[in-house]
């Protein structure tokens, strides 16, 4: 039963497994083609140490000890009874088909682990890549998670981002061909982007058919460019009410199908420089919620076809 005014990725699983499911973040050593010099070694500007995103992974640990370690906190914090492993770190299809197979097959022999996210690049799909991928979602619960980010070309100059957004678009249309679940990653806030700007890629996201949204606020991380830049006044970030007013706009103009997997991003204590107030994740959440509320709003409420 849905709880939420939007489509809530742990309500759709809760739905067709019956019980508390939670993502499991691993680490399977893959790197990335803009930093291992096949296009860049920088990275994108936002992209620190261990990838976008990746914090708490026991990295010491196999794929196969890493969801186990994983398995312990999420039923221990979350009650949770099924997994799902989450190939989350740096490009996630950038390898051999053969190495690919290795990886996600050892995550799922792994009990109670009954699906995979596989997070990657859309410049990371050969056809080959993507008719394993589709062997394997006849097998599992499947999701294939892009990083379109913008599909504005002048902001993924800005963030070294190394493809242009026609580049997302064919990815996802190729994907959708051979039957996945698609989800792409969005992030509010970068410099240069009106918020009107920012409301029209909702509306791009219903154009290619997505199934699946994370939205992210713009966050600072240590040691990266993007760090750099704030520190020099160049780059700013969102306030905690705009940017829930903001996800709420979003969320409105997006089509009810599409499956909101996240509406706020994870910066990690020890290596957030801003803004601070991401750290409260749950009170965001909240924010959202009570705005959804007091509106008397929901998903898709301004979607047109």
């Amino acid at each position: 039963m849905q709880t939420k005014r939007y489509r809530a990725f742990s309500d759709e699983l809760k739905r067709l497994f019956g019980c508390r499911v939670q993502r499991i973040a691993v680490d399977a050593g893959f790197t990335c083609p803009n930093r291992d010099g096949s296009l860049h070694t920088e990275g994108c500007i936002f992209c620190g140490g261990h990838g976008s995103g990746s914090y708490g992974i026991r990295r010491d640990l196999n794929i196969y000890g890493q969801l186990e370690d994983g398995k312990e906190v999420m039923r221990r914090k979350y009650r949770a009874a099924k997994f799902i492993a989450y190939f989350q770190s740096y490009t996630n299809t950038y390898a051999s088909v053969d190495r690919l197979r290795e990886l996600y097959s050892m995550a799922l022999t792994v009990p109670d682990v009954v699906g995979l996210i596989i997070a990657t690049r859309p410049d990371c799909l050969q056809d080959e890549i993507l008719d394993y991928i589709q062997l394997l979602s006849s097998q599992t619960h499947l999701w294939l998670e892009l990083g379109m980010q913008t599909m504005y070309n002048r902001s993924l100059e800005l963030i070294n981002r190394r493809h242009d957004h026609n580049c997302t678009v064919d990815a996802v249309c190729r994907a959708k061909s051979h039957g996945l679940r698609v989800c792409t990653h969005v992030i509010l806030g970068l410099p240069g982007e009106s918020r009107d700007e920012m409301l029209r890629m909702a509306g791009e996201l219903n154009r290619l058919g997505v199934d699946g949204v994370k939205l992210h606020l713009l966050h600072i991380m240590k040691g990266t460019r993007l760090a750099e830049m704030y520190s020099q006044g160049t780059v700013t970030v969102m306030d905690r009410e705009d940017y829930a007013g903001l996800v709420c706009d979003f969320l409105e103009r997006l089509d009810p199908r599409i499956v909101i997997h996240r509406l706020t991003g994870d910066g990690g204590h020890d290596n957030l420089v801003a803004p601070l107030w991401s750290l409260k994740k749950f009170e965001i959440l909240n924010l959202i919620d009570a705005e959804m509320e007091r509106r008397g709003t929901n998903q898709g409420v301004r979607f047109s076809r």
